[in-house]
């Protein structure tokens, strides 16, 4: 039965730099769901004889989320809707499906690397029809319209039992529901040497990776287990559950601390890794031994040629702002492009649309090429085991070896979260009016050549985004400054810190950084402002 059903706005449905993130609470509200979906279809021109895919982690509030697109879809006239089997779709299988059927776009329900459950966060992303994340231009559209929506059309015949793979009708409109493994799978055995990894396991190399009972589980054990043939159990925490078991889905030191413990103890196995809530990020640790996501980023690139899906060579690499520059001195060494961006992997999609870059990465544990749109933690950790076959070298050899080429960038990030967002803006307001009287000042050992805000001209749309505020030292050393679009409570200011060393390769990050962040904190008053002495997170 096709229903209008008038509405009210809500006033907090602007997007951050990869969808909507709210609590789960906040997306039970009534007619929240469907006030922002149908924004959104407002906003692109309408659905009507289109084609999406929807799917996600498997997070609390998703099957009840997807139910109500196919509602909406529907009663908006869509022809088509592609949907992970249960629901499930990874973010980086989501962007996969998206440009294999040439669809108009998706909706990804996740909130990434946030906690999920009744008291945890839940989230929708929308996806263009280039499979990454539309950009800022439609985003600003959406929000001008929850602003303003006051109704919205549904087709209601009830649930669609999403556990059965195959066709079925819903009014006018077809719902197609897929393997959302299959065609993910059969991507990266595409673009990596399986035969290799195969024979590096088969000769005795341990493997443990950590899915945190979200969304790449069941991707994992088909590929790490059952086709490279790494032990069972190699996958742990391998059940998606919508309260991903309590655990914090966000492959980080503090929060992937089982792994952490496994990989550091006695007898650790070789190479560890770890995936988010949405499969998009991902960690790299070797038996006592930690990459940093900058540092990974910079691996990656370098060792391009060792990859069967990239061995012809690259279009060039780009980073975040706010990630180290270990990157760019490989995008030089190979007389490759360089770009800087502000943190979104929608600008990375401009730049790979273009032709302009094959890889990037930002810090935040996220990295990816053209092969898809999104960032991609699986791809990422079969590119290192790739390396490590092809090279017979240990992650840690990997990295010295790499320091001792290009010097290494001493790296750490400090979170300060759940920071009342007008305490949050007046700090960054006073610091945005501060960095000029900077410029030539010394703080211990450490003399500012530059103090500005970070603005990125694009080179594909032309458009100019200004994304947080970057003091560089004369050594090279680096503070970047910038609050964060992907939580859900407050806002959390995150100031990253780098330390560029060429010989000393071999000291402990934050004895090298230490002093740098305390700068950094003093030259924000940040204990000052938020009443917070330490940073809630440190990466």
């Amino acid at each position: 039965m096709l229903k209008t059903i008038k509405t009210a706005p809500y006033d907090d449905q602007k997007m951050g730099t990869a969808g909507l993130r709210k609590k789960s609470k906040v997306w039970e509200q009534p007619n929240y769901v469907e006030n922002f979906v149908q924004s959104i279809f407002n906003s692109i021109g309408g659905v009507k004889g289109k084609t999406y895919i929807v799917g996600g982690d498997g997070r609390y509030f998703n099957d009840i989320v997807i139910q109500k697109i196919i509602k909406l879809a529907a009663g908006n006239g869509a022809a088509k809707l592609i949907i992970g089997q249960n629901g499930i779709l990874s973010t980086p299988a989501a962007s996969k499906l998206i440009i294999e059927n040439k669809t108009d776009g998706g909706f990804i329900l996740s909130a990434s690397h946030n906690p999920g459950g009744p008291n945890g966060d839940a989230g929708i992303k929308y996806s263009n029809s280039s499979g990454g994340q539309a950009p800022q231009q439609v985003t600003d559209e959406i929000y001008k319209n929850t602003k303003t929506i006051a109704q919205y059309t549904i087709f209601d015949n009830g649930s669609v039992d999403l556990s059965k793979i195959g066709t079925v009708k819903y009014g006018d409109m077809k719902i197609e529901i897929v393997d959302p493994i299959k065609d993910y799978v059969k991507m990266v055995m595409g673009l990596f040497d399986f035969p290799a990894i195969q024979k590096l396991i088969k000769n005795g190399f341990k493997i443990k990776f950590d899915s945190m009972n979200a969304v790449t589980g069941p991707y994992a054990k088909k590929i790490f287990e059952e086709i490279l043939g790494a032990e069972e159990g190699t996958v742990i925490n391998a059940v998606p559950l919508p309260d991903f078991g309590g655990l914090h889905p966000d492959p980080n030191l503090k929060y992937a601390k089982e792994l952490l413990d496994i990989m550091n103890g006695k007898n650790a196995p070789d190479f560890g890794a770890a995936t988010d809530g949405d499969g998009d990020r991902y960690m790299i640790l070797g038996s006592n031994f930690f990459v940093t996501p900058s540092d990974s980023l910079a691996v990656l690139t370098d060792n391009y040629k060792l990859i069967p899906g990239y061995k012809s060579g690259i279009f060039g690499a780009a980073k975040s702002a706010a990630t180290s520059t270990a990157v760019s001195r490989v995008a030089k060494e190979h007389k490759i492009g360089y770009y800087e961006t502000p943190t979104g992997w929608k600008f990375f999609v401009n730049l790979m649309d273009s032709n302009r870059i094959t890889f990037c990465g930002e810090e935040s544990f996220g990295a990816g090429s053209n092969h898809i749109r999104e960032k991609d933690g699986i791809w990422a950790i079969l590119f290192w085991l790739n390396i490590i076959a092809a090279t017979g070298k240990s992650v840690e050899e990997i990295m010295n070896l790499h320091w001792t080429k290009y010097g290494r960038s001493y790296y750490m990030r400090f979170d300060f979260e759940e920071i009342d967002t007008k305490v949050a803006n007046d700090l960054i307001e006073n610091l945005k009016n501060k960095l000029p009287s900077l410029e030539g000042k010394t703080f211990g050992e450490y003399k500012i050549d530059n103090a500005r805000s970070f603005v990125y001209n694009d080179p594909v749309d032309n458009s100019v985004t200004q994304d947080g505020y970057v003091i560089t030292f004369s050594d090279g050393s680096r503070i970047v400054y910038r609050l964060s679009g992907t939580g859900s409570v407050g806002a959390t200011l995150r100031i990253y810190v780098e330390k560029y060393e060429k010989s000393n390769i071999k000291e402990e990050p934050m004895k090298m950084v230490g002093g740098l962040a305390k700068i950094a904190t003093d030259i924000a008053e940040v204990a000052a402002r938020t009443g917070k002495e330490k940073a809630d997170v440190m990466t």
